[in-house]
């Protein structure tokens, strides 16, 4: 079937080709009609955004389809497994707004994994090698090549059957002997050569302690969960395609021991998987990144965790417009980071209050405008919807501005604040600049100018036209505040496919600036831990966890416009 998406006869919204199979399915009554799919993460570290792309796959077929979607904890592999894991799992999936049906475990499975792996070595189907791992892997031949049968390939049953039993009560070493399928050798797809399907950990497992030594290999765990559960389609990324032969053989096989099954059997398809711009998504890497303390913890705001996005304040809704935009496809590629901020950025735009902070102060002193007076101007919550409402900000004559958007020797096109031009103040006054005080270093610590008192927002005069608006927050009634610029992470455009460099000499030196004594307007005293804003002319920001009464702490979760685009131009 194509890759492309499909549009139906009856003219609906275009299915995606994984959709078009479900409604098919469905027409055609396979396994009676039912859907059932799945989202099997390993428990041994934090979610990504390529997981959310899956997650909103599985859990949105079934919510579609009037189907159920379980999560299952694949936990086969108690060295790197945390309940940590499990927990900040179920807590991305509930973030993103999905439920599942029920939460299964691999390991629950595991004494029926077991006793299929019985009936395969009494069926002369799987054996006991002792061979070291090399050994294995240079006997399994190349693509072009077939391999050669192991020295314990023919072991007699019984003799299996007694070591298999050894591996799983601790007589048997971590790698000393492994249990294999007894499939072909000769094959061209390499997974069917004799694949390993369990080896002997003497670690405790997470939920089951000390019960089992011997654990179940991927490729052996992952079908027969499927089958065990009722799963009807097991949506997997790319990279498993060429596992699906080999998964269809152990079900297969195991619905030889199960008869009174019937017809139903799972099926897998595979879709692309989400490799973006700027990223690494292999877990390997990103737990490098936190045990080396290159990034403060899972959820920091540059790590392209789910948990890191949140932190950062994306919504759930933001991803859910990227991953839309994005589709499902046969074909990998890698996708513009610019694509995902492009989805913030139009999510906060119809919800972000708007409010005024200013990074980087510097006084600016309304010469004219009365001592000690104080004026409330009404400030719009956002344009993009009336229903937000107002609040007000005040007014006073000593403010802080942005010291970028004062220039004492301003080119033609300068629109800002510069002596003998005219810029409005946001929500107040004109003023005309009269010119600045320095330091002895000649650095500017004051700006002077005069308001025409005529120009209050709102008032006939209002409408005379300046070229220049600026942002602005009175010196009496702000806030102090740290504000974290966040970038992105790398500072190349695809950092996993640099091989002859370590990805962490790649990381971006400007990924993260902190700018202390920030000022905020007053309005944002009581801001919550990720509640989302626009302060104006800068970004979209939210309140980090660090953040708490008395030491307000935000996150520049996205620039107002994509300034990495202007960068790679000039490269």
């Amino acid at each position: 079937m194509s890759e492309e998406n499909i549009v139906p006869e009856d003219g609906k919204k275009s299915l995606n080709f994984i959709e078009a199979v479900v409604e098919k399915d469905l027409a055609e009554n396979v396994n009676e009609g039912r859907i059932q799919t799945r989202f099997p993460p390993e428990p041994n570290g934090y979610l990504h955004i390529g997981h959310a792309k899956a997650i909103c796959l599985d859990f949105g077929i079934a919510r579609e389809y009037g189907g159920i979607c379980n999560l299952r904890f694949d936990d086969t592999n108690p060295i790197k497994e945390d309940t940590e894991y499990v927990d900040a799992i179920m807590d991305d999936i509930q973030w993103l707004g999905y439920k599942w049906g029920n939460v299964y475990y691999a390991s629950d499975y595991f004494q029926q994994l077991w006793d299929y792996a019985i009936d395969l070595i009494k069926a002369g189907k799987a054996y006991i090698d002792e061979q070291t791992s090399e050994q294995i892997a240079q006997q399994k031949g190349t693509p072009v090549q077939p391999g050669i049968h192991s020295p314990f390939r023919d072991r007699p049953v019984e003799e299996n059957l007694e070591l298999f039993n050894k591996m799983n009560i601790g007589e048997i070493a971590e790698g000393q002997m492994v249990l294999r399928a007894k499939i072909d050798m000769a094959n061209p797809n390499m997974h069917f050569r004799d694949p390993i399907i369990y080896r002997v950990i003497h670690t405790p497992h997470h939920r089951t302690g000390d019960t089992w030594k011997a654990y179940p290999m991927y490729d052996f765990a992952h079908g027969q969960s499927d089958y065990f559960e009722g799963v009807t389609h097991s949506l997997c990324t790319l990279e498993f395609e060429v596992h699906r032969p080999l998964y269809d053989w152990f079900v297969d096989e195991l619905k030889k021991f199960r008869p009174e099954d019937g017809a139903y059997r799972p099926h897998q398809y595979e879709f692309n998987r989400l490799n973006l711009t700027y990223t690494v998504m292999s877990k390997r890497k990103l737990l490098q990144l936190v045990k080396e303390g290159l990034v403060s913890g899972w959820d920091d705001p540059r790590m392209p965790t789910i948990c890191g996005f949140r932190r950062r304040g994306y919504t759930p809704e933001s991803i859910h417009k990227f991953i839309d935009k994005i589709g499902y496809t046969k074909y990998d590629g890698i996708i513009d980071y610019a694509l995902l901020e492009h989805s913030i950025r139009e999510d906060l735009n119809v919800r972000a209050k708007r409010v005024s902070a200013v990074l980087d102060p510097v006084k600016l002193i309304i010469t004219n405008y009365p001592e000690g007076k104080t004026e409330m101007m009404e400030a719009v919550n956002n344009p993009e919807d009336e229903s937000a409402g107002v609040h007000e900000i005040a007014f006073s004559r000593e403010l802080y501005i942005e010291r970028e958007d004062f220039m004492e020797d301003a080119p033609k096109k300068f629109f800002r604040m510069t002596p003998g031009q005219e810029v409005r103040l946001k929500n107040a006054y004109i003023v005309k600049c009269t010119g600045a005080k320095k330091d002895e270093a000649g650095n500017i610590v004051e700006i002077y100018a005069e308001y025409d008192p005529l120009t209050k927002s709102g008032m006939p005069e209002s409408n005379r036209k300046v070229k220049g608006t600026l942002h602005w927050v009175s010196v009496a009634h702000c806030l102090t505040a740290e504000v974290r610029l966040y970038d992105r992470l790398f500072s190349v455009e695809n950092p996993g496919e640099e091989k002859d460099t370590d990805f962490r000499n790649l990381l971006n030196p400007d990924s993260l600036k902190i700018l202390t004594g920030c000022k905020i307007e007053k309005e944002l005293e009581n801001a919550r831990p990720l509640e989302n804003f626009q302060f104006q002319r800068i970004g979209y920001f939210n309140v980090d966890l660090d953040s708490k009464h008395g030491k307000l702490v935000f996150n520049r979760t996205v620039s107002l416009k994509d300034s990495w685009s202007k960068i790679k131009d000039k490269n």
